[in-house]
């Protein structure tokens, strides 16, 4: 648990502790905003993955869908159910469409089973069409799945190394038609920050005007108006703006826990108004011993199982810590390494100094 502690703590101050020149150092625009409009697109569509060796599933869906899709091959069959179960799987196929994209460009594809198949390992998508949230077909993707691991079961036994009810078909669909991208309107780009921050618009408002006038909007877009010279060239303009260096900002105030993992980190200036700390260890260990009473040879009576309980609690001598007012980063974990707070407890102690008002940032769990 000392170790798990340490580690924890080496990475809260790693994460917590900026030095001055990191502070300092300038951050390419192209790495801090986007241009409002030039955006992903989602694709979406219904398909079917063939020669499954008995994965598949067995939903009558799935083989109405088979019958329908022989018919449209020229094969012609009586009834569904002649079709073998678990051969294939009906699939759901999502693809994200990059801005710019052409003709013919090939994007990759997620495949995921959407009724009871076991596995689509070494499975096959048959042509599918992928369509835009208006329904315009935009791709067609079709290609051998890669699920990058195994799902065996056999005599009631299984092993799985990976979720194989999905997978991947890199380079699987191929674009129908070019996809339009607006970039601004007619004299003028906005540039929409990642994440809003009014001190970082206002430095890359003031950045950019020296190349071209600019004016924040508001927390996250700066409004660019394009120089005379480049309206009929503002691909060369943007890779000018793009490429333009501000001063990065720090960030609020922030402690981000992860319950599951019991990782906490600590942000940079975390204050503590005044607070006390107490903790105490409780364990509680619950064993339960199998014996069997047995009568001897000459007594009237039945052997008889029976369980004994025994339930220990163990509580270890308490610790108060107190923090002084505005204490900062390193106070709080030299304070809490003090009295061997492990990753669970300190989760804990974090939740009731923000509860109490006590802990001067935001408290965000995962």
């Amino acid at each position: 648990m000392k170790r798990i502690l340490a580690s924890i703590l080496t990475l809260i101050m790693v994460s917590g502790i900026i030095p001055a020149s990191a502070i300092e150092a300038k951050v390419r625009i192209i790495d801090l905003t986007h241009i409002k409009g030039v955006r992903e697109n989602q694709l979406v569509g219904y398909g079917v993955v063939v020669g499954l060796p008995g994965t598949g599933d067995n939903s009558r869906s799935t083989q109405i869908t088979n019958k329908m899709l022989l018919r449209n091959l020229g094969t012609v069959i009586e009834q569904e159910n002649y079709i073998q179960k678990g051969a294939s799987a009906a699939v759901i196929v999502t693809a994200t469409v990059p801005p710019f994209s052409k003709n013919g460009d090939k994007i990759d594809v997620t495949v995921s089973a959407i009724a009871d198949a076991k596995s689509l390992e070494g499975g096959v998508l048959v042509q599918t069409i992928l369509k835009a949230p208006n329904g315009e077909a935009v791709a067609v993707a079709q290609g051998p799945l890669s699920v990058g691991g195994i799902n065996k079961i056999a005599g009631g036994s299984s092993a799985r190394t990976a979720i194989t009810t999905s997978g991947r078909i890199p380079g699987g669909a191929i674009i129908e038609r070019d996809i339009y991208t607006e970039i601004g309107d007619e004299n003028s780009i906005t540039l929409c920050l990642d994440k809003s921050d009014y001190t970082l618009v206002s430095r890359i408002a003031n950045t950019v005007s020296a190349l071209a006038p600019a004016q924040a909007i508001d927390g996250s877009s700066v409004k660019v108006m394009i120089p005379q010279k480049f309206i009929n060239d503002r691909i060369t303009f943007i890779s000018l703006l793009e490429n333009l260096e501000v001063s990065p900002t720090l960030e609020k105030a922030k402690v981000v826990v992860n319950e599951r993992t019991g990782t906490v980190v600590i942000g940079a200036d975390v204050k503590l108004l005044p607070a006390a700390v107490a903790h105490g260890n409780i364990t509680v260990t619950v064993s339960t011993t199998n014996e069997v009473s047995q009568p001897n040879s000459f007594a009237d009576g039945a052997t008889v199982g029976f369980e004994n309980a025994d339930i220990t609690i163990n509580k270890a001598p308490g610790s108060l810590v107190e923090m002084p007012a505005n204490s900062n980063l390193n106070d709080l974990i030299r304070a809490l390494n003090s009295i061997g707070v492990a990753p669970v407890d300190l989760i804990s102690i974090l939740q009731a100094l923000k509860k109490s008002g006590s802990l001067q940032a935001e408290l965000i769990i995962i």
